[in-house]
């Protein structure tokens, strides 16, 4: 799956209030979904000494996934594409790497 069909697909599950611009939603969700992976990495240090099992890399998986969905929506908010921004970010990335080499 490309992130063109993704985003096509994300989009028809979004249910939350529609508006013109409904930012505030898919951003407070992807706070919300981002703090629950900082919270099983933080419990991976805790109570697994650092070691990832496939039980938690199943749950980050999961969690991930909502991670990519609300920054779906947030980029639909927009009226951006997952794949202008990867390509933007690529492009900053590679910007800074030269300016540190």
């Amino acid at each position: 799956m490309n992130f063109e069909e993704y985003q096509s697909e994300a989009s028809q599950t979004a249910l939350y209030p529609r508006r013109l611009e409904n930012l505030e939603y898919p951003t407070l969700g992807l706070a919300g979904e981002a703090g629950e992976v900082a919270n099983i990495v933080k419990k991976i240090q805790r109570d697994n000494a650092g070691i990832i099992t496939d039980e938690v890399r199943g749950k980050l998986k999961d969690e991930l996934g909502d991670v990519l969905w609300y920054i779906s929506a947030c980029a639909d908010e927009l009226g951006l594409t997952l794949a202008e921004i990867a390509d933007y970010n690529v492009a900053k990335l590679a910007k800074r790497h030269n300016r540190a080499a």
